[in-house]
């Protein structure tokens, strides 16, 4: 769409009627909102002509040109073609007045939600080159109609979304990310307070007589619990959900710290456990870790002479 979008240009094939036919400007609104909302895919502009024959031209184009402006239809392109889609009243959004580049614009970002879309998607649906679409991303952003939120995923690049979205965590990485950057201390410390939970949990369970099952049992906690815990102590700043703490826990579990468990609703339930011995010297070295020790000999193709493994790991 290299062009702004003309509605009399897409439907300029010679209509065949007769123009004594007019009809009355409403009833053909009329019409054609009724085709329109028996439609929700959208109807073409041949959907228009089937339906509507003996409509003359300079009428259809009239009451879709209104239709556009006052925000009834939505204008959107699949395919090199021309849709047109009701809008319900009660769900109009605020790009009214807005050029039909603008309302194709504003129809891609709002279909990507609050994950936002790249540039390079806009541009490649909405076929308008680059200078047209900085000029309607510029417009729209001006109005505060949508806005260019940074992606945690690649530091140079924008997406965009509605202006009242909230973005998703994969956009703006959730709670740990600040500025793009992660808060490796943040984690840290919510970490060292998620274990001291569950150990200060696993202890007190240990002192209630019972037996060493009903103990066990005693000492998991779930991720709702642990949440309670943090969200009472007050060192978060920003408001950590439950899901928040379950990532925070599984980071615990593999350090070694606790172990996780599913119980029988589905969810997870933690507890606290031991560190398991240090591991031996020898399976440190290259040779207590190679996939093929056992067929290692002095005679052969796989032999410590020949072994990159082994000459790295000395070098280094």
């Amino acid at each position: 769409m290299e062009k702004k979008v003309q509605i009399k240009t897409e439907m300029s094939e010679d209509r065949g009627g007769d123009s004594s036919q007019t009809e009355d400007r409403d009833n053909v609104e009329a019409r054609l909102l009724e085709l329109a909302k028996s439609h929700p895919e959208g109807i073409s502009n041949d959907d228009i002509k089937q339906h509507m024959k003996e409509v003359p031209l300079p009428e259809i184009t009239t009451v879709i040109n209104k239709c556009l402006k006052n925000g009834t239809f939505d204008l959107f392109r699949t395919k090199d073609k021309l849709f047109y889609k009701y809008k319900d009243p009660s769900k109009k959004t605020v790009n009214k007045g807005a050029d039909n580049e603008e309302k194709v614009v504003y129809k891609i970002i709002e279909e990507a939600g609050n994950k936002g879309i790249w540039i390079r998607d806009i541009r490649f649906k909405s076929n308008l080159n680059m200078t047209q679409l900085n000029k309607v991303l510029k417009s729209l952003e001006t109005k505060k109609i949508i806005k260019a939120v940074k992606s945690v995923s690649a530091s140079k690049k924008k997406v965009y979304m509605l202006y009242d979205l909230e973005p998703d965590n994969t956009v703006t990485g959730g709670a740990w990310y600040q500025d793009q950057d992660f808060e490796s201390e943040f984690v840290d410390v919510l970490s060292q307070q998620c274990h001291r939970y569950l150990l200060q949990k696993w202890e007190d369970a240990n002192k209630i007589s019972g037996g060493p099952l009903l103990a066990r049992n005693r000492s998991y906690a779930t991720a709702g619990d642990v949440h309670k815990f943090i969200s009472e102590l007050g060192i978060s700043k920003v408001s950590l959900s439950v899901e928040d703490i379950e990532s925070i826990l599984y980071t615990v579990v593999l350090d070694n710290n606790a172990e996780r468990i599913l119980a029988t609703n589905g969810s997870y339930l933690y507890r606290a456990v031991n560190r398991f011995l240090p591991s031996h010297g020898l399976v440190k070295t290259t040779c207590g870790v190679c996939p093929v020790a056992n067929r290692c000999a002095d005679m052969g193709l796989i032999n410590p002479k020949v072994c990159t493994y082994l000459s790295d790991w000395l070098n280094n």
